[in-house]
């Protein structure tokens, strides 16, 4: 493990695996990271989660999302509306879960990517019928592809720092 600054500080999209496959228990504390997200309310976290390590399923979704096809593990982070108590901020509550999840790979000293599904409707559906959703109220948020960074590619320090970006009390 490594301090919470250093994974802030290090965390970077990781588009490429080494051929090594990502241990359960490191999978499972990356859902538990998940499901410590905060949510819009307490006990109403639309969050389900869909682990993909087969081969062939993670090519087909490589289709829609390429960087996927690769990967020797993805999550895919679902939305159930029926458990959202705040239908309109539902993608916010996923992306806490997804921020979290990316920010424990890096402690466990795994890469991580975001690849982005939801808003767009067409997408949404083709991942839901790869992943065999016919329900309605099941939605397809994103994709965190996991794995050990490959050659060239490592969580490392890049200062994204911008002083003008940031306005006190007016803009």
């Amino acid at each position: 493990m490594v301090d919470f600054e250093t994974v802030v500080k290090t965390r970077r999209s990781i588009r490429k695996y080494q051929d090594k496959e990502v241990e359960d228990e490191k999978i499972d504390k990356i859902l538990h990271a998940a499901m410590q997200a905060p949510g819009s309310r307490l006990g109403a976290e639309p969050w389900e989660f869909l682990v993909i390590k087969n081969k062939d399923t993670l090519k087909k979704i490589g289709e829609i999302k390429p960087r996927v096809s690769d990967a020797p593990v993805a999550i895919i982070l679902l939305a159930n509306m029926e458990k959202s108590f705040y239908k309109q901020v539902w993608q916010q509550d996923m992306s806490a879960a997804a921020e979290n999840m990316l920010l424990e790979a890096v402690n466990l000293g795994l890469g991580a990517l975001w690849n982005g599904v939801a808003p767009i409707d067409d997408r949404m559906q083709k991942i839901a019928d790869i992943i065999g959703v016919d329900n309605e109220n099941i939605k397809p948020f994103c994709i965190i592809t996991l794995g050990y960074p490959g050659e060239g590619f490592e969580n490392k320090f890049m200062d994204k720092y911008d002083e003008s970006k940031i306005h006190y009390e007016t803009y």
